[in-house]
């Protein structure tokens, strides 16, 4: 086989597989990102609800 087409199928190959690790990583990355914007939007509740309950409990005491 020619050396200069030999080489070329090797980078080729090379090429493929790191297009097939990125891709994996780019999925894992996605499914992360998801899953820490879901956690961002539980503690973002939670943070409103307690904010919410200081509130209440402010109004509550006596005025100085």
């Amino acid at each position: 086989m020619d050396p200069e087409l030999s080489l070329l199928e090797q980078q080729v190959d090379q090429l493929m597989s790191l297009y097939e690790a990125m891709k994996s990583e780019n999925r894992d990355l996605r499914s992360r990102l998801a899953s820490v914007e879901a956690d961002n939007r539980r503690l973002r509740d939670k943070v409103e609800i307690a904010a919410a309950r200081v509130e209440a409990v402010l109004e509550q005491l006596p005025q100085a």
